[in-house]
């Protein structure tokens, strides 16, 4: 059914051989070749997709010497290589046929930082926001900014000269390069840095590359000087790539790293950086005006900076909706309220920094006074935000722009191809005019954003680049765009660097386009460096916008309505938002602990779009085949399966790469919370799996995962039996044998006994039907999954008698199947019907009008997913239900002075609930209690994911990241809470510590306020 893998284009170039030399020569990184590998490396944020050859992860600047000396080999001459970094260029910058050297895996060292001399050196592979968060301490920070911070490589940032919101004040990354350690295609290693004339007349007088090079360059920047200050355009975003007008500095130096920024790894190999580092600003704020009116706020934009803010970005009325539902909006509302009787369709945020809080009201009342007189008066209103974390939020939904803009329904989405142009400021709003009106000539949908204190915009016109009408339009918009920018004096390349784009260098270099060549020659005489890019040797083409593979390629072959049907999967646009450094985010927790990119959303969303093009390519429809499969008989499919699973023909099924990049999905949803596409792993999985298993045999664990849920019930009967296998280590070895690992003990206590005997009743639709409607609204239905009622009652428990206290009656949902781990597993077909008869009941209950709520946020959020067109009713997560019925608990004062109160919330509630951490706070706060959400990521264990054997090295990595430092420190005077059983369950295996659930923090409060010992609450 699913056959090898086939390069996505044809590839011919001789590397028979060229990875086992490495190996031989002394490389000690990593060397994938895999089907999976080249697809997750065949794209990035870009409309293109090219299938390398193999990826290599160096170690260290020594690896990058093997792997030069080794292409320097004849039998090798033949084979290009391209560097990569965070890999979420908009232009194919690091696409390749050839060979991928990536850094991000293992050269991400902070090698030095001397906060004397402000200086910092790091490995190519360091992360902007890694440095910067090793920096903080000192009051530093590295500070060319940009949307993708916490993602993008250092190396990737001087590859592309990156910057960002804030440029006019902190300029681009070439402006804090002091130093570059590069590796060239001949083997040889150069620390290129600043040089006065004399250092320089030595290294000229060279006769090697080095030498070759710096005369090229000097002779170039000396001899065009004067053609050089024509041409390049006065503008904060200059040219890219290159950069012929810095080259020679005021002083009378000599600066290499002006061309070696923003090459895109044409000219040589980054092994490590020093970077000048700034002070942190004491003191930052925002304002935050709205306008009925983009252009308007354009206008406007301009005044902003001419009152001598620190930046001004503007935001259009698309945009701004599409934040509305993102996960970031919670926390930023309030900045952004909805004028009386208007919309708003445009906001600009004016940056503000001082020293000292006097000086930062001095500049906000210039600020203010002036939006509140004359022509400046044309907004509709504005607020302001102070302090470094609402100003950091707000940024966020600023830095997540980009990828917002692909977060919409269908296949005609917003695709990247000349989302950054850069014109004088004066220009802007004439130019943006024009723009707008091309676009919408062309008929075409699109947002728009930009850092307009620099003249640079960003938009994404929606296309469907399966249309053959929508794939001329590239061409079509990217000429009149270049003539457009040309027109206002400005470039097509603002800020992305160029890529695929370079087709245009010649046109805009004009009579320096061969001194650009001349340079490429010295540094790369025989092109073997990302080739096609920037500039090429006499005689060779650059790469043409419509030469290169597209992705639409791909999807055409694959159809839309099954590229639909599998949850964004196909419709990832690479922005990489999943490569999340941070260890204290939940965002994909897989990627974190392995740093193997095929474990991320994009990873396997990647992976999936491929299997659904080999399927396509088939002729099967993986809807149909999962409907063939479900009606075939037991024997049968077993006969089917163990068939397919001893057949040596299937040995190189991709499907077999596919599963395993699943295989480490936590399903934890972060992604389908965080990702600004909403792509989700844990849904297309669960189909892939049900397909995948229909073919090939299950491990053994999968079905005793799968019955959990079912046959706890009986395994309580047995607990003795169970809790001898589980704690000893006999039983544990051969729970091991089943593929199954640190499972947790049975309570003597039995939540169905303890409910009985404090005469707790079921909740059955009749017994709350029989109930007024009075005593509907002051009852409360507890559905307590199977995990938490059997393995921690206690919780339930402390829920029933919490709400005793709060003047209601509690009620306990009869034992029911959510069918979280069927779904997780992908036994489809059994969760489709335990659900079906869940969501019945649920449904009955709901429609009585009686609040029900939910214990585990991971179990009850599943209602509002898994179950999504099966269950109308809201399960309440218990924040949710407290938060509802705060007049039940603000009468009743703390007694919990001198304690530390602290949150450890589960990752599927951060991400898909963004209101529960301030729902928590809020729920404290009435109690008179000031909670602190701890900043952690995932505790590693994630429903059945940390009991399974194969997961338990990574889950055990997870922990240690950031939640066993949280655990370490707390001590006797602190309250440390976990709202999820997993979470809890992991501490107690690894730290043999008991974290309470809030239910039960509150629930003993309020008995010591009434001065009830616990023991006597019933």
């Amino acid at each position: 059914m699913i056959p090898r893998l086939r390069p996505t284009v044809t590839i011919a170039l001789p590397t028979a051989g060229f990875f086992e030399r490495l190996v031989e020569a002394g490389f000690e990184g990593d060397i994938e070749t895999s089907a999976a590998s080249r697809t997750v490396f065949s794209t990035d944020n870009s409309i293109y997709q090219v299938e390398p050859t193999g990826i290599l992860f160096p170690r260290g600047v020594e690896d990058l010497r093997v792997t030069a000396g080794v292409l320097s080999e004849p039998a090798f001459r033949g084979i290009t290589v391209a560097p990569r970094g965070g890999g979420t260029g908009t232009n194919g910058q690091s696409l390749t046929s050839g060979v991928v050297v990536d850094c991000s895996r293992h050269m991400n060292s902070i090698l030095e930082i001397d906060p004397v001399r402000r200086v910092a050196r790091v490995q190519a592979g360091v992360i902007k926001d890694q440095l910067n968060l090793a920096l903080k301490p000192y009051g530093l920070f590295f500070a060319p900014e940009l949307s993708t911070s916490n993602r993008a490589t250092i190396g990737g940032m001087v590859s592309t000269d990156a910057c960002g919101q804030g440029s006019c004040l902190y300029g681009k990354t070439s402006n804090h390069v002091l130093g570059l350690r590069i590796v060239l295609t001949d083997g040889s290693e150069w620390w290129s840095r600043p040089l006065v004339p004399e250092a320089l007349d030595e290294i000229v007088a060279r006769q090697d590359r080095i030498g070759e090079i710096h005369r090229t360059v000097e002779r170039i920047a000396r001899e065009k000087h004067d053609r050089i200050a024509e041409i390049f355009p006065k503008l904060n975003r200059y040219m890219t790539g290159y950069d012929l007008a810095h080259i020679l500095r005021g002083d009378g130096g000599f600066d290499l790293n002006a061309i070696l920024c923003g090459s895109e790894g044409t000219l040589a190999m980054i092994a490590e950086a020093e970077l000048n580092l700034l002070p942190i600003p004491a003191h930052a704020a925002l304002i935050n005006i709205r306008y009925g009116d983009f252009n308007t706020a354009l206008e406007d934009a301009r005044s902003l900076v001419a009152l001598n803010v620190a930046s001004v970005e503007t935001v259009d009325e698309k945009v701004l909706d599409l934040a509305k539902g993102d996960i970031v909006w919670t926390g930023i509302a309030r900045f952004f309220p909805d004028d009386a009787g208007g919309t708003t369709n445009g906001i600009n945020i004016a940056e503000v920094l001082a020293d000292d809080e006097a000086e930062l009201e001095r500049k906000l009342a210039e600020v203010t006074t002036a939006l509140a007189t004359g022509a400046n008066a044309r907004h509709a209103g504005y607020t302001i935000a102070r302090g470094h974390a609402d100003v950091e939020a707000i940024w966020s939904m600023r830095k997540r722009a980009v990828g917002l803009l692909g977060n919409v329904d269908g296949p005609v989405r917003p695709v990247a191809f000349v989302e950054d142009t850069a014109v004088p400021p004066e220009n802007l709003a004439p130019y943006i005019s024009e723009f707008r009106a091309l676009l919408d000539g062309a008929g075409l949908a699109y947002g728009m954003f930009g850092h307009v204190d620099a003249g640079v915009l960003h938009v994404r016109p929606a296309l469907d680049l399966t249309r053959d009408d929508h794939i001329g339009l590239v061409r079509e918009v990217s000429d009149a765009v270049v003539a457009l920018t040309r027109k206002y004096g400005g470039v097509l390349w603002g800020e992305h660097g160029k890529g695929v784009r370079s087709e245009y260098v010649p046109e805009f270099f004009g009579d320096l386009y061969p001194s650009l060549q001349e340079i490429k020659r010295a540094f790369d005489p025989e092109n073997r460096l990302n080739p096609g890019k920037i500039a090429t040797p006499s005689g060779q083409a650059l790469t043409k916008i419509d030469d290169v593979p597209l992705r639409g390629d791909i999807d055409r072959i694959i159809g839309n309505e099954v590229r639909s049907a599998f949850d964004n999967a196909a419709y990832c646009n690479g922005n990489g938002a999943c490569f999340d450094f941070d260890e204290t985010s939940p965002m994909c927790p897989s990627y974190k602990a392995t740093r193997d990119r095929r474990f991320s959303p994009k990873g396997r969303a990647a992976l999936m779009r491929e299997w659904l093009r080999l399927l396509a390519e088939k002729g099967v429809d993986p809807r149909q085949e999962t409907k063939r499969l479900r009606r075939s008989g037991p024997l049968a499919s077993l006969a089917r399966r163990a068939f397919n699973s001893l057949n040596p023909a299937n040995r190189d099924d991709f499907s077999h790469e596919v599963r395993a990049a699943m295989d480490t999905c936590l399903a934890c949803k972060a992604c389908a919370g965080q990702c600004p596409v909403k792509v989700s792993v844990p849904a297309f999985r669960s189909k892939f799996l049900e397909l995948y298993y229909g073919r090939y045999l299950r491990p053994l664990k999968d079905p005793l995962v799968a019955a959990i849920e079912t046959t706890l019930p009986l395994v309580r009967r047995i607990r003795p039996a169970y809790n001898l296998i589980v704690g000893t280590r006999a039983g544990r070895t051969m729970m091991r044998v089943a593929g199954l690992t640190s499972l947790p003990r049975l309570p003597q206590i039995s939540l169905a006994k303890e409910a009985a005997r404090l005469g707790v009743p079921l909740a059955t639709p009749q017994t709350i039907e029989a109930l007024s409607p009075g005593e509907r609204q002051r009852s409360v239905v507890f559905v307590a999954d199977a995990f938490t009622a059997y393995f921690d009652p206690d919780v339930a428990l402390a829920a029933i008698r919490l709400a005793r206290k709060m003047g209601l009656t509690p009620f306990l949902a009869a034992s029911h199947v959510n069918g979280k781990a069927l779904h997780v597993h992908g036994y489809l077909h059994r969760f489709e019907a335990a659900a079906g008869r869940t969501a019945r009941y649920l449904q009955r209950l709901d429609e009585t009008g009686v609040a029900l709520v939910g214990l585990d946020p991971s179990m009850t959020l599943a209602f509002r997913s898994e179950y999504k067109g099966m269950l109308k009713a809201t399960i309440l997560l218990p924040q949710e239900w407290l938060t509802a019925n705060l007049d039940r608990l603000t009468a009743l004062s703390s007694t919990a002075d001198g304690k530390s109160f602290r949150l450890m919330a589960h990752c599927t509630e951060r991400t898909n609930a963004p209101a529960s951490i301030t729902q928590w706070k809020t729920v404290f706060e009435s109690l008179g209690i000031d909670l602190q959400a701890a900043q952690t990521g995932c505790c590693g264990m994630a429903g059945t994911f940390g009991h399974e054997a194969h997961n338990r090295p990574i889950s055990e990595r997870l922990y240690a990241m950031s939640w066993k430092r949280e655990v370490d420190a707390s001590g006797d005077a602190d309250i440390l809470m976990a709202t999820g059983y997993s979470c809890r369950s992991q501490v107690k295996e690894i730290d043999n510590k008991r974290l309470p659930h809030p239910f039960q923090v509150i629930d003993k409060i309020m008995s010591e306020n009434a001065g009830i010992p616990q023991s006597d609450v019933a």
